[in-house]
């Protein structure tokens, strides 16, 4: 006995040594939105101060992050959000065909579509994304005069943000609807705004994110998903994308995850193992992301305080 626990001393203290000789450099992407704000912020307290090695934060969208972790060159090491299938077209190239960037092994479930406030769906009855193209419920959302009800499809750069602009036009909305995007914050701020005027509002929503936790919500019934009436052109790969895409059916449950460069296998393999090991769920992460949002707290003291709180979770990824 004496031996086995011997054993597992050296084999922790090895590890804990390894970590910390390892010194180890990396540079995570963080994305403008707040779920991936959290992550890449959980991943950089992890790297500096469990890992012993060095992480820095770099702003980018998603083309310049997918572009950094294929060229391999640690300008753009991880992608700490990855939304499957949104970010499908870049998986795609840089996963399966290059092979120059990796998931990691676990993911945690996401959802998005569109929604209104639980006060306005009682107000008005609607419970579906056809109800957006009464004339009633059009007017009520008009908050410009122009005669058509207005919905937040998502932030400039978004894949999402495609897929909702197809998704307006093909659910016969456009007539009633003028879709429109906008930071997350933007929308946040109207969101807000409008409920507490008792106004409608409606706007892409998806989870995780603080709003769930911010008001009441509801998200409309769109018909189940069906691949054969669901295809996407994101305009990064053909600039006829709009023309050539067609969406009459909800999104597929969401996967997500992290990605790294391949050639971090190499350069940082401790960091590696330790993207390969943590692991997610959808109200942790909501829950960041409203104490980001709504308490207006930075990113890295609320990951802080949850690696305090949850340390055999942290340890576990650790393999301590």
């Amino acid at each position: 006995m004496k031996m086995i626990v011997g054993a597992l001393s050296a084999s922790v203290i090895g590890l804990t040594a390894s970590m910390a000789l390892a010194a180890e450099t990396v540079n995570v992407a963080a994305p403008n939105w707040s779920s991936a704000t959290a992550i890449a912020h959980l991943i950089k307290v992890l790297v500096d101060e469990k890992v012993g090695g060095e992480a820095t934060l770099v702003p980018g969208t998603n083309a310049t992050i997918y572009q950094g972790m294929d060229r391999g060159k640690g300008d753009i090491d991880v992608h700490p959000d990855v939304w499957l299938p949104n970010q499908k077209n870049f998986t795609d190239e840089f996963v399966d065909e290059k092979g120059t960037v990796v998931l990691s092994k676990n993911h945690y479930a996401g959802k998005q579509g569109f929604c209104v406030s639980k006060d306005f769906q009682e107000k008005t009855g609607i419970t579906s994304v056809y109800d957006l193209a009464r004339p009633d419920i059009a007017e009520m959302l008009d908050s410009d005069g122009d005669g058509k009800g207005e919905i937040w499809i998502g932030a400039p750069g978004w894949n999402s943000s495609n897929v909702n602009e197809v998704k307006v036009r093909d659910y016969g909305l456009l007539p009633f609807m003028e879709p429109f995007r906008a930071e997350q914050t933007v929308n946040t701020n109207r969101v807000g705004d409008r409920i507490a005027k008792g106004e409608g509002v409606a706007f892409y929503c998806y989870a995780p994110e603080a709003i769930w936790f911010m008001h009441d919500i509801v998200q409309l019934d769109e018909p189940p998903h069906d691949p054969a009436n669901y295809k996407i052109v994101q305009a990064a790969e053909d600039p006829d994308w709009l023309e050539k895409s067609k969406i009459t059916t909800a999104d597929a449950p969401r996967e997500v995850q992290i990605a790294y460069s391949k050639t971090l296998e190499e350069r940082a393999p401790t960091i590696v193992k330790l993207l390969n090991s943590i692991a997610l769920d959808t109200d942790t992460v909501s829950q960041w992301a409203f104490e980001m949002i709504v308490n207006k707290r930075e990113a890295e003291e609320v990951v802080r305080e949850w690696i305090d709180a949850n340390q055999d979770r942290v340890d576990g990824w650790l393999g301590l």
